[in-house]
């Protein structure tokens, strides 16, 4: 088989940007969740498909690589990862917040109080999941869900479908990428120890004031209250936070499916 007649041309088209919207849907924060049941999640794929297909031309795609099974497996494995890519480096500030949430309640002393996450099916903190599902709340106010669309759409245009590239063409910079992430992750965690740390000198001043008193039976609700204190008053600020790094994270999920693109295209 030397090449495609059209309607296997408009297939193939079908086919590639479909595996794109799989591994962004399958792998943003908004459809990970075990809530949306897996068909609804595929049909959503496939309403974006449709809803996309016109923006790429049949005749663009290099239909050379449909010759053989091999080439055909690695151009659909490079679309469903451009997918993945864009849906999970997108999201980093999301769970970077679960994380920093999750540090927090075991530092105020809810190590032990583990709920059952429905979207995730598994045990997570309390305040970790609290951080998490505000994080989404304002993740749709900000039209969050159509800034990843129109990203997937801008990967059209940066790496056309049906080209490989088994190497990238640059420095990914994951590792100041990745920097930046943890520095945004203690940036939300700092007040929180802050308060902490100065909560437990006051403990032990009053400890060895008066030494009577049991201290760690007023010390944890004193930390669990002083906590609770300062959620409510960072929470908006951890928001801004998230929100102005946000498309700092598409811009760099772009650059890095950029440097997939062949050298040659």
């Amino acid at each position: 088989m030397r090449g495609l007649e059209l309607p296997s041309q408009l297939l193939a088209v079908y086919l590639l940007l479909h595996l794109r919207y799989i591994g962004l849907v399958f792998s943003s924060p908004i459809f990970t969740s075990t809530m949306p049941p897996t068909p609804f999640r595929y049909l959503f794929a496939v309403m974006l498909t449709v809803c996309s297909v016109g923006i790429i031309k049949a005749e663009d795609i290099p239909m050379i690589y449909f010759d053989e099974v091999i080439f055909i497996a690695a151009v659909f494995i490079r679309e469903l990862l451009i997918g993945v890519a864009l849906g999970f480096i997108s999201a980093l500030p999301l769970f970077a917040l679960r994380v920093a949430g999750e540090q927090t309640g075991t530092t105020i002393g809810f190590s032990m109080a583990q709920v059952m996450d429905p979207s995730t099916q598994s045990e997570t903190s309390i305040l970790g999941q609290l951080n998490f599902f505000v994080a989404m709340w304002f993740y749709f106010k900000w039209n969050g869900h159509l800034i990843m669309i129109q990203a997937l759409i801008e990967t059209l245009k940066l790496v056309p479908p049906g080209q490989i590239s088994l190497f990238p063409s640059g420095d990914l910079q994951l590792g100041s990428w990745l920097q930046s992430l943890f520095t945004l992750a203690l940036r939300m965690v700092i007040p929180f120890y802050c308060a902490l740390v100065l909560s437990d000198v006051g403990l032990g001043f009053l400890a060895r004031t008066v030494p009577q008193m049991n201290i760690f039976v007023v010390g944890l609700p004193v930390k669990v209250m002083l906590g609770f204190m300062v959620l409510a008053a960072v929470i908006p600020l951890m928001m801004d936070l998230i929100h102005a790094n946000f498309e700092r994270w598409v811009e760099f999920a772009l650059s890095v499916i950029r440097l997939w693109r062949p050298v040659n295209g």
